[in-house]
């Protein structure tokens, strides 16, 4: 799968903000989506946020209108600025890459390792 690389994750008070970042390594032709995913202690990985390579956006219902999600196609970055932080905001935020075309391979899906988000209230 692609190298999808995240970071940007801490502790942060209810109220405040954070900027995740994902950066896919390598040499990126095109690709389908990039988006963020979440995961919290017991639940199931929910998507949070989604964007094409056309730029069309996709949310969540619990983030529309405290997220968003944005890319960089020349770095193969996408960024998700997340205000507004909730508690229950609080899970392992995971990138995720659909349908990318490198020089040699296409890839499916990919994954990051995560990135810890937790918010106190």
């Amino acid at each position: 799968q692609v190298q999808l690389v995240e970071s940007g994750g801490g502790l942060v008070q209810a109220g405040g903000s954070l900027r995740l970042s994902c950066a896919a390594s390598g040499t990126i032709l095109r690709f389908n989506a990039m988006g963020w995913y979440r995961q919290a202690p017991g639940k199931q990985r929910e998507l949070v946020a989604t964007i094409t390579s056309g730029g069309t956006t996709n949310y969540a219902d619990s983030v529309k209108g405290r997220f968003t999600i944005s890319r960089d196609n020349a770095s193969n970055t996408v960024y998700l600025q997340m205000s507004s932080l909730k508690p229950e905001d609080t899970a392992r935020y995971y990138c995720n890459a659909d349908g990318v075309a490198t020089p040699t391979q296409y890839y499916g899906r990919s994954w990051g390792q995560g990135t810890q988000v937790t918010v106190s209230s």
